[in-house]
């Protein structure tokens, strides 16, 4: 009896520290990017226009980027600020191209509108 309460014991220790040993999960700290959204010198969510024209211009460039099964789910998720008819796009992407991809996407949805491309190639790891 006292064999079988060891043997669990030691699996179970060894279970908790395969678990506990598992860094994979990348570190939630992006207070940095936060500082630089919270200065107001750069374009977020909060200043998407309520304007028909912008509203239109957006849903257009997202039905654009959404349709397009080249993209990762990282560039589906870039954010589209249409503010008095200027767009700009901010986000990590996984390469260049996703970056020119969705440039053009945009500039094709909303043909004569300034694009402002502030999308980042992420850094791999």
């Amino acid at each position: 009896m006292k064999r079988i309460i060891i043997s669990i014991l030691c699996l179970s220790a060894v279970a908790a520290s395969a678990f506990a040993e598992d860094n994979s999960t990348p570190a939630a700290d992006n207070s940095a990017r936060n500082q630089r959204d919270r200065s107001g010198e750069t374009q977020t969510s909060g200043d998407q226009s309520n304007s028909s024209p912008d509203i239109k211009t957006t849903a257009a460039i997202r039905s654009a980027i959404m349709h397009d099964d080249s993209l990762s789910m990282m560039a589906k998720n870039v954010k589209i600020v249409a503010e008095n008819g200027a767009v700009t796009l901010r986000g990590p992407v996984k390469n260049a191209a996703e970056k020119a991809k969705i440039a053009q996407l945009a500039q094709n949805a909303a043909q004569g509108t300034k694009i402002d491309n502030q999308v980042e190639v992420k850094a791999s790891e």
